[in-house]
């Protein structure tokens, strides 16, 4: 699996942390009513959890179809949407994200039906950013035009390498050539909307050999790179492979060199980095993934999507956190029969919104301000909870993380030991939002 809380979080997918709000009981802390700021709007995330094979290192939610089943999915999906748009009462979509599983397998006019469903449930302005994956294959590249009339606004594109063995060892179906193609195809279609994702980390991977593929890629590229750092994940043929010593894999020190590698070379190239593992120019960054990252609403529809929404239309008055049936053929079953496959629904509270307002807003290089920490929590500034801790005065410092008028976020440095920086600040902050247990 790749180790990118972004991917994640554009997939409508869980963070994967675990609460600090989990070891206490998190009725101590009174819920916040929902903001209407905060209710009024989503952003959607739909999964198509199709592919045609599985890679060496995925152990994303996605499924060999056995028949095909286009139009029963894509009737559920429609059917789905609706009753979870109708379940939150938004009023408007600010934006969509198509992703799998490989949806670009998904018909182009699955695409226009669903899009339809929800402008038909709430407003979907005509500039809405709508994105979809895409496996850079021929076939995939032939659909790009459908695509794009039937509402795509920004394709995502997975080319990973442009290392054809490479590509070959990660159990891809599309060569360096065809991504390529495909990248070219959809610049064309949507200029200054393409996303180009790419793999670090890979096995017998250097860093020389990762700054000219990454400097080849640049050459040819839009205004949009997202960053993927490869990682075991028991299960996976890749696992498999390194356990049995077939294949070598980078260390942890070459894989931190590789990453600050590729922040200074996209830096030299002209792109700005606005998240830990985003980078953008031209002012293209991801509307979608942004909305996650500052702790909006979102809906997710298809099998295994995770939402984080309040369910109005139930007479809800706190956001919760739900799974939908991750079996396609079960969730299909769920949908046909109740028009909806949520497995799992959860309350949060106050402190567990915090937190991951928190996790994934200091993702960001903007970090949290103050005024929208304050929709969140306002009964406790950043300041509050932050400013008189002397473990936060080191990370200060240090120069890892800042603190001023603008608010709370990570230095350039900083950013790279995020994952070190943040139980930190969740401890700091569980600590300021139950004083009496902590001491």
């Amino acid at each position: 699996m790749i180790k990118h809380i972004s991917r994640a979080a554009r997939r409508g997918f869980s963070p994967g942390l675990r609460r600090l709000s989990d070891l206490r009981a998190s009725e101590h802390v009174p819920e916040s009513p929902a903001s209407p700021r905060l209710t009024e709007q989503a952003s959607l995330y739909v999964h198509w959890p199709y592919c045609l094979r599985r890679c060496t290192y995925c152990n994303f939610n996605k499924y060999i179809p056995k028949e095909n089943n286009d139009d029963v999915m894509a009737k559920c999906l429609q059917t789905e949407t609706e009753t979870l748009l109708q379940l939150s009462q938004v009023s408007c979509v600010t934006s969509v994200f198509f992703g799998g599983g490989t949806p670009s397998l998904a018909p182009p006019s699955t695409i226009a039906k669903i899009l339809e469903t929800v402008s038909k449930q709430a407003n979907l302005s005509d500039d809405a950013e709508v994105t979809l994956e895409v496996n850079p294959t021929p076939v995939a590249m032939s659909k790009l035009k459908d695509y794009h009339h039937a509402g795509v606004s920004r394709f995502s594109i997975g080319v990973q390498s442009l290392q054809n063995e490479d590509l070959k060892s990660l159990g891809r179906d599309h060569s360096a050539l065809e991504a390529l193609q495909t990248l070219g195809e959809a610049r064309r279609l949507c200029p200054g909307g393409v996303s180009v994702d790419i793999m670090f980390g890979r096995p017998e991977q250097t860093t020389e050999s990762w700054r000219r593929e990454l400097s080849e890629m640049l050459r040819v590229c839009d205004d949009h790179v997202s960053l993927y750092q490869l990682t075991l994940e028991r299960g996976t043929r890749l696992f498999k492979q390194v356990h049995c010593g077939q294949v070598t894999m980078p260390t942890e020190e070459m894989t931190a060199e590789m990453y600050q590698c590729a922040r200074e070379t996209l830096q030299q190239h002209g792109f700005q980095q606005y998240e830990v593992s985003n980078f953008a120019k031209n002012n293209s960054e991801s509307r979608h993934n942004v909305s996650y990252w500052k702790g909006e609403q979102y809906i997710g529809v298809g099998p295994g999507a995770h939402g984080r929404f309040v369910p109005l239309g139930e007479g809800g008055i706190a956001r919760e956190a739900r799974t939908q049936t991750l079996e396609p053929d079960v969730w299909i079953q769920e949908v046909q029969q109740r028009g909806h496959g949520t497995r799992r629904r959860i309350r949060l509270g106050h402190l567990e919104l915090l937190e991951e307002v928190l996790v994934m807003g200091m993702r960001m290089t903007k970090g949290i301000n103050h005024k929208h920490w304050e929709v969140f929590s306002p009964e406790l500034s950043l300041h509050e909870i932050f400013g008189a801790s002397p473990v936060v005065q080191e990370l200060l410092q240090s120069g890892h993380l800042i603190l001023d008028d603008r608010g709370l976020r990570c230095s350039w440095d900083g950013l790279a030991l995020l994952d070190s920086i943040l139980p930190v600040l969740l401890v700091e902050m569980d600590k300021q939002i139950f004083p009496k247990a902590a001491s």
